[in-house]
């Protein structure tokens, strides 16, 4: 009687993942389970369109600027796994994101990245040159920022001028022009970005002291509760300037007044300095969006 051969299961070669398993780790490296980073991209682009549009803007610009929000979005956080890959695997938060964990390879990361963002760059090319030329500079932006951590504290702001420059884009889309209101705008965008993305940043900053990580959260150590109120006043003033110039009235002032309630609430929430309060702060300014683009649309909406 021959022994049977037994064979430990470990040993065994990992059998390749199905397509739809593959495809739903391309969901998770592209965080489609967490759209909040697309809405934090989203709603300034939307004030955007709608005060370079004096109302409602072009259904097209309007469609192409939505879709081209989640695909650029999407892109970028593969890109961002790309560079983070061999810090990921040292932060209790981004530990499982799948390329850190070995679900994704390297390579994949960056076909995954470069599919969105050539259907992004297709569908720009259905607005007009100057929208064209702008999103080149759009995608330099985007890829640079997750290296900017490496080499200055102020990651933040780069990844505000990445997300805000859907600003500049629509107006260009939309108006044709890029009048000083846009670059107003802009610089509205890059500050509540820089704020928001703190906060964020407050959340790991223990463990980004650790490895070495640079952030606003480090370079503001212990002023930065008083910093963060600094960039949230300056957000309001360029708000209101913006409303201003722009004729925004009654609702928008209203949208502004509630978007003020929330940055005190989120001062609140970050005051014991609490990763998970901090991350949720972070999670929250989604509202504080929400409550700006209600009231640009609902000012020009009211109009009749």
């Amino acid at each position: 009687m021959t022994a049977t051969k037994w064979t430990d299961p470990r040993a065994l070669p990992e059998r390749p993942p199905t397509l739809a398993e593959r495809l739903r780790r391309y969901a998770l490296l592209t965080r489609m389970h967490r759209p909040i980073g697309t809405l934090l991209l989203l709603w300034p682009c939307l004030w955007a369109l709608w005060i370079a549009a004096d109302g409602v803007p072009d259904p097209l610009v309007l469609a192409v600027f939505v879709a081209g929000t989640f695909l650029m979005r999407s892109a970028g956080c593969a890109i961002n796994d790309y560079a983070d890959r061999a810090i990921d695997g040292h932060v209790a938060r981004t530990r499982d994101r799948p390329l850190a964990a070995g679900l994704v390879t390297p390579n994949e990361a960056l076909a995954v990245a470069a599919a969105f963002s050539l259907v992004a760059f297709a569908l720009v090319l259905l607005m007009n040159a100057l929208t064209v030329a702008l999103a080149v500079i759009g995608l330099l932006l985007a890829a640079t920022y997750p290296y900017a951590k490496r080499f200055t504290y102020l990651p933040q702001v780069h990844l505000g001028a990445a997300f805000g420059w859907a600003v500049p884009m629509a107006f260009a889309a939309q108006a044709g022009a890029l009048p000083p209101l846009a670059w107003l705008l802009y610089l509205g965008a890059i500050l509540w970005a820089t704020i928001y993305d703190t906060m964020y940043a407050m959340a790991d900053r223990p463990e980004d002291l650790k490895i070495g990580v640079k952030s606003t959260a480090i370079l503001f150590g212990d002023a930065d509760l008083a910093l963060l109120a600094l960039l949230q006043v300056l957000l309001v003033v360029d708000l209101a300037v913006v409303g201003h110039q722009a004729g925004l009235g009654w609702p928008y002032v209203t949208g502004l007044a509630v978007a003020v309630g929330y940055m005190i609430r989120h001062q609140r929430m970050i005051a014991e300095r609490e990763p998970m309060a901090c991350f949720r702060a972070f999670l929250d300014n989604n509202w504080l969006g929400v409550a700006v683009t209600v009231g640009v649309i609902a000012d020009y909406a009211l109009r009749g």
